[in-house]
């Protein structure tokens, strides 16, 4: 195919990382020496992968190779397919891996939703059928069968995004918590390995405002930033054992450090369980129609 003729999507040039300096120039080495060996992925004229190794043929008009995937039939499938690629590539990072096991999740909870709703719409226009056997409109359930189940292949558990990005439940807990709370610059310094996981988790529990400064004084406040934290929730837990070994310890002051723990428990639970409930939610309102 004519060079000019590939789309270049900014969406899908951007939905992975890019490479390091040193890991382009790495690559353009490789290629001005041994070629561009491997074929680009395009989907009709729009290119899938291969977006460096395009960029550096055409810069140098240097031959390559392409090869169409005929299975695409929409973005979310060229988005899913990449996911799947980069979750198998060594140089990808932890933090990169658990934000595509994220977005994968997210992508195949969207379609789940939609084919109940296609199915909900498709049952109410058909005509009067007799009563099926089960719990589940046959329609319902033939619509879910084309998209991933659960658990394994929609990663509605902990769990299951680590085993889908090779990481454990706590790094995936970490990366959860940088995905939601963090500020672009802590984010910036973890990809960049300024900042490890566990401390950017910490620092992004902080309000995005002091995250920010934290990131403004560079890694070593950053750093710094989080040991705060973590002394500051070490202090309580010190100070209520000394007043114990006194013998003063009242109920307020045993009680509090609990509450504390019990609070953070309480949400980590709600925002587990509120991703379960977008995904169900349909199919329980289907179910309350045909009670």
């Amino acid at each position: 195919m004519n060079p000019e003729d590939i789309v270049v999507l900014p969406e899908l040039k951007a939905y992975i990382d890019p490479l390091t300096p040193e890991e382009h120039d790495a690559l353009e080495r490789s290629i001005l020496a041994e070629g561009c060996r491997d074929a680009l992925v395009l989907w009709g004229n729009i290119l899938v992968d291969g977006h460096n190794r395009f960029g550096i043929c055409h810069k140098h008009g240097l031959p390559f190779q392409t090869v169409q995937n005929t299975r695409f039939q929409n973005m979310e499938d060229v988005h899913l397919w990449m996911i799947d690629q980069h979750l198998g590539r060594r140089s990808v990072s932890e933090f990169q891996r658990g934000v595509l096991a994220l977005r994968k999740r997210e992508i195949i909870a969207e379609r789940r939703a939609a084919a109940v709703v296609a199915a909900k719409a498709e049952a109410a226009q058909a005509p009067e059928q007799a009563p099926w056997e089960g719990d589940t409109d046959p329609v319902v359930a033939q619509a879910l069968a084309s998209v991933p189940k659960v658990p394994e292949d929609a990663l509605d558990t902990r769990e299951a995004l680590a085993r889908a990005a090779r990481l454990t439940a706590a790094q995936v807990k970490a990366i959860e918590t940088i995905h939601q709370n963090a500020a672009p610059e802590v984010v910036a310094a973890v990809k960049s390995g300024e900042l490890s996981l566990n401390a950017a988790a910490v620092v992004a529990t902080l309000p995005v405002d002091e995250q920010k400064s934290a990131a403004a004084g560079g890694a070593q406040e950053l750093k710094q930033a989080a040991k705060r934290v973590r002394d500051g929730k070490k202090k309580p837990k010190a100070d209520a054992t000394a007043t114990e070994a006194d013998g003063t310890a009242g109920p307020e002051s045993t009680a509090a450090p609990d509450a504390t723990k019990l609070q953070q428990r309480v949400a980590e639970l709600e925002a587990e369980n509120e991703r379960l409930r977008q995904q169900v939610k349909a199919l329980q309102d289907l179910l309350a129609e045909q009670g």
